[in-house]
């Protein structure tokens, strides 16, 4: 299979002295972007009203909700094999207009066929899983290697604020339209992800012609990709025990402790919309900071979510817990854009989609396996330890990932690094 060789590290990564909040072509790639999240985090949202209007059942929207992360999982791989086949700008059009038609679908189930919405529904997790990879590798496509850690830092506080927007501001729109209306609404969204993004400057591997391999292949030559990078590798070890440990026990135990503990809802809001605020704070930070040993930097960052469950294992003060996901929610994006940024840069142009689909198929893939385990592991050995063994991870498991080689720098050659 013919294949195009890895580029050289670049000279300097600082950044150029056009920002890259001024470049139409990422605007509209960031527009794109921002309403794709959106659309993503608004749905279980509109779903639940449904719930409450009890024009879907609570077993139905766990049916639904479940059909749409298989779908996004299903989607996730061959997204990234056709985005590095064809036009990445293509794969996001088709894949965010597949999201965009199962809105109405949706819609039309409502309170009528729940069969047709558990279609619809995985319909639209295969949308969004395809878009995931082809939105990456199109951010590296738009943007030129020294602008791309803001870049990156411009998106992830656009995946951030719409985990902050999207459900409060379907929350407003709900005092005024139906559940249909609002479901509709989302297709409009994703229609705006399908339409606003311009194409990418460089081109696909699909672009060069050249014998084309089966998917299986095709997706394995990517695994293989992604081996020749041992920084890769153990960053996924370390998300892995952060996402499938530590964020699946926060998940579950900070509901609980909320109410057992501190008798009070608001500490779960506080602690959520401080996770959210850190995040978006953590971005601002790294999209003007090039740390010299940026993965070392990521990786203690990574780590940093370890004083969540930390913070619910003690009978602390409720505000020790908000400041504690506050912590978590700025070291998770010190790790993210980092990371992302270095994926870009270090994978072969024409397999960045495939690599970047298993950063998202491990990623999500293995969180539902974790919330199913940490609530029986609670029931079983109690919610303290089952905390202190996943705090234990989290801080562990990243500062092993650190010791691997080409893990200080997310790179085989450390790039020179101008600034601080």
């Amino acid at each position: 299979m013919a294949s195009t060789p890895a580029p050289p590290a670049p000279k300097t990564i600082a950044p150029s002295a056009r920002s890259v909040l001024r470049d139409v072509p990422f605007l509209r790639l960031w527009a794109g972007t921002t309403a794709s999240g959106l659309a993503t985090w608004a749905l279980p949202f509109v779903l639940g009203l449904a719930v409450l209007h009890r024009d879907l059942s609570a077993a139905g929207l766990g049916l639904v909700l479940a059909a749409r992360t298989a779908g996004f999982l299903a989607a996730v791989t061959v997204g990234g094999v056709l985005a590095d086949r064809h036009s990445r700008r293509a794969v996001v059009l088709w894949s965010a207009l597949a999201a965009a038609v199962a809105a109405p679908l949706l819609a039309a189930g409502l309170g009528r066929s729940l069969l047709l919405m558990t279609a619809a529904a995985a319909l639209a997790g295969a949308g969004q899983g395809a878009c995931r990879p082809a939105f990456q590798a199109l951010t590296a496509e738009t943007v030129d290697p020294g602008r791309r850690q803001q870049a990156n830092a411009a998106m992830t506080m656009a995946v951030r604020g719409s985990t902050l927007a999207g459900p409060a501001l379907t929350a407003l729109l709900a005092a005024f339209l139906d559940v249909w209306t609002l479901l509709l609404g989302i297709g409009l969204l994703w229609l705006v992800a399908a339409l606003v993004p311009g194409k990418g400057q460089g081109t696909a591997a699909g672009a060069v012609p050249a014998p084309r391999a089966s998917f299986r292949a095709e997706f394995v030559d990517g695994v293989r990709e992604a081996r020749r990078h041992p920084w890769f590798l153990a960053g996924l070890a370390a998300l892995v025990a952060v996402i499938a440990l530590g964020y699946s026990a926060t998940s579950v135990a900070l509901p609980l402790i909320s109410r057992d503990r501190y008798d009070s809802e608001w500490v779960l809001a506080a602690a959520m919309t401080a996770y959210i605020v850190g995040a978006l704070g953590g971005a601002l930070v790294i999209a003007r900071r090039r740390p010299r040993s940026q993965g070392w930097a990521a990786f203690a960052g990574l780590a940093a979510y370890g004083f969540a469950p930390l913070s619910l294992m003690l009978p602390v003060h409720p505000w020790v817990v908000v400041a504690a996901y506050a912590v978590a929610g700025i070291g998770i994006e010190l790790f993210n854009v980092p990371w992302f940024t270095a994926t870009q840069r270090e994978v072969a142009p024409d397999r960045l989609a495939r690599v970047s689909s298993l950063d998202f198929l491990v990623s999500y893939g293995l969180a539902p396996v974790g919330l199913a385990l940490i609530a029986p592991a609670i029931d079983a050995f109690g919610v303290t330890p089952v905390l202190g063994v996943c705090a234990a991870a989290c801080f562990l498991v990243p500062a092993a990932a650190a010791l691997v080689p080409t893990a200080r720098h997310f790179a085989r050659v450390a790039p020179p690094v101008d600034g601080p």
